[in-house]
């Protein structure tokens, strides 16, 4: 019996991104670089809201800030949800961004501009690793007593946590129809 050898995986911090497309067709690389898993915000937690107005951020979202050397966050109120997008710089600059890409005579740079500037706003994480849910934080979400953070990998969500579980079940229900639908659409094409 020979002895199975180690195999030493890529590290993948340090790895340009490129898309699968990109790749393929040798169109330009993305700018950036693939964090490591560590590096992500995933996962939810539940936190209470302390007389003063502040609330903890989880821990394992803070290490993520830490790494990345956050301390001022970008808070932006969602279009189609009861929730507020927060990250570092690289959420407003993916913003900044696309205004500049935006002709600026067809209006879109004007909205994209009142979206993302005039709906956002400018967090600071305190020592003890808090933030401060504001009357514009609580209008948008209908956060009360707690907040419920969500991992959305470069950055999170916060919200109200009965409005995010009634959110959850119906991803989770549209997500089960989709996959009914391809399980469908394969077996009918087996079936010819």
């Amino acid at each position: 019996m020979r002895p199975v050898a180690s195999v030493r995986l890529p590290e993948m911090s340090g790895r340009k991104l490129e898309g699968r497309r990109g790749a393929e067709n040798g169109s330009k690389r993305r700018s950036g670089r693939v964090p490591p898993l560590m590096d992500r915000f995933l996962s939810s937690a539940v936190n209470r809201i302390d007389a003063k107005g502040r609330v903890s951020v989880p821990a394992h979202f803070r290490t993520v800030l830490q790494k990345r050397g956050y301390q001022d966050l970008y808070a932006l109120r969602t279009l189609d949800t009861p929730s507020m997008d927060v990250g570092g710089p690289d959420l407003l600059d993916r913003y900044e961004t696309r205004i500049a890409a935006e002709d600026p005579l067809t209006g879109a740079a004007d909205d994209i501009s009142f979206f993302c500037h005039g709906d956002g706003t400018f967090l600071k994480l305190d020592q003890d690793g808090r933030i401060t849910m504001t009357d514009f934080i609580r209008e948008h979400t209908g956060i009360g007593p707690e907040v419920a953070f969500l991992g959305r990998g470069n950055f999170f969500q916060i919200w109200e946590p009965e409005r995010l579980r009634a959110h959850g079940a119906e991803v989770r229900s549209r997500l089960l129809r989709l996959r009914q639908s391809a399980a469908r659409a394969r077996q009918a094409g087996e079936s010819e």
